[in-house]
């Protein structure tokens, strides 16, 4: 390169490019016509002196999506991208995604389980009534805390109820007893037993995952002593459902998953559609032990979340 308009033309693009003056600013400075400095840039492009790439987020998400459904062997995966690194603004985007893609799959007949949490919140105040007939809306787990610290587990099943044109199905227990003989004992009661067993025919289940810090809803619900709390931390990476599970996605503390009612992974695992809705970066270890476990076989994230997933040994 040793020509005045290739020198020219670099000239003008640091200036247009990385300095960002206007282009009739440069012509008034360079003492050049504005259409002279359009044609340097041009010539710039042309020569390979000035690259544009568009950074596509969309794209990404696509990319993103096809590569966690070929890794985790799911069904479906619907990536969204998300402006924003906060717990609360990821919430909501996924949330909406789920919602959405719930009135894209529910359809007549349908058995529809659900957990609760904030996220199963979020998505439960995002859905759009569907005129279906004969669905069915059951909690896969206790939804009773004496806690101050709300679950929103009322709440969501009736939003969720009213969305699919149905009555919920509550379980109306605490999630975890203090003993597994009184949890048994509980679990023969035919009204309670009904409800349990609507849950097991489930096809469609929507759940999240929870983490094993100490801001994780189920440990601030009053469950769990101290002792308890500190096992779990040294063996499981996360929760669904209140059911603790290790890296390879398996139950990690059998005494205490003996004290939990509900649905257990087991039978999550032959659902039809087992929705797991989930994100942030720092619930990646527990996303991932999930789908290695294969608790899940449909998948909606945000999109640095499945970045992080898909760069996981």
């Amino acid at each position: 390169m040793n020509t005045e308009k290739d020198k020219l033309s670099l000239q003008v693009a640091h200036m247009y490019y990385q300095l960002e003056i206007s282009q009739q600013k440069i012509a008034d400075e360079l003492n050049i016509s504005r259409p002279t400095v359009s044609r340097l840039l041009k010539h710039a492009k042309d020569k390979g002196y000035v690259q544009i790439k568009v950074a596509d987020p969309f794209s990404d998400v696509t990319k993103l999506s096809s590569l966690l459904k070929e890794k985790y062997d799911l069904r479906d995966v619907r990536v969204v991208y998300v402006p924003d690194t906060s717990y609360q603004v990821i919430g909501d985007y996924i949330g909406q995604a789920a919602a959405d893609y719930l009135g894209e799959i529910i359809v007549d007949g349908d058995i529809v389980g659900i957990s609760w949490g904030t996220t199963m919140h979020k998505i439960a105040q995002r859905l759009k009534p569907k005129q279906v007939k004969g669905v069915e809306v059951v909690q896969l787990k206790g939804g009773i805390s004496y806690s101050n610290v709300n679950t929103h587990a009322d709440e969501i099943l009736h939003l969720f109820a009213r969305a699919f044109q149905t009555v919920g199905r509550p379980l109306p227990l605490p999630v975890i007893f203090d003993n597994p003989e009184v949890k048994r004992m509980v679990e023969q009661d035919r009204h309670i037993q009904r409800i349990i067993t609507l849950g097991r025919q489930a096809n469609v289940a929507v759940f999240t995952v929870g983490t094993v810090r100490d801001d994780a809803l189920v440990f601030r619900l009053g469950y769990l002593n101290d002792t308890e709390k500190k096992r779990l931390k040294q063996r499981a990476v996360g929760d669904i459902c209140s059911r603790y599970y290790d890296q390879s996605g398996n139950i990690a503390d059998k005494t205490l998953d003996s004290r939990t009612i509900g649905i257990d992974l087991e039978e999550l695992r032959r659902k039809d559609k087992a929705v797991l809705v989930a994100g942030g970066t720092h619930k990646t270890a527990a996303i991932d032990a999930a789908l290695r476990g294969k608790n899940a076989n449909i998948l909606i994230t945000d999109h640095e979340t499945a970045d992080r997933l898909v760069n996981l040994q």
